[in-house]
């Protein structure tokens, strides 16, 4: 099955979520890493890894971090999770 699913690493910029509003900036941020995933990737549905939105969210939803690093796996049925890498 590894021959059908493609991987990627991708450093995801968010400073999009940053140009929103104070309490607006953690869910603009996950929306930030679909839009990311999407225009790279093309999938008909992304999954965001429970680790991941952890990790958005773990400084509160006002200091989401500016940057992050994820591996996106593209499956053949279209779908795409998207997670932390192991290193």
């Amino acid at each position: 099955m590894a021959g059908e699913e493609e991987e990627r690493i991708l450093v995801v910029p968010l400073r999009a979520a940053w140009a929103a509003s104070r309490t607006d900036r953690a869910p603009r941020a996950i929306k930030a890493i679909r839009e990311y995933v999407k225009r790279h990737l093309k999938p008909d549905r992304i999954f965001i890894d429970d680790v991941l939105n952890e990790y958005i969210w773990s400084r509160g939803r006002e200091h989401p971090p500016r940057s992050v690093r994820v591996k996106a796996i593209k499956f053949e049925d279209g779908s795409a999770v998207v997670s932390l890498p192991e290193d």
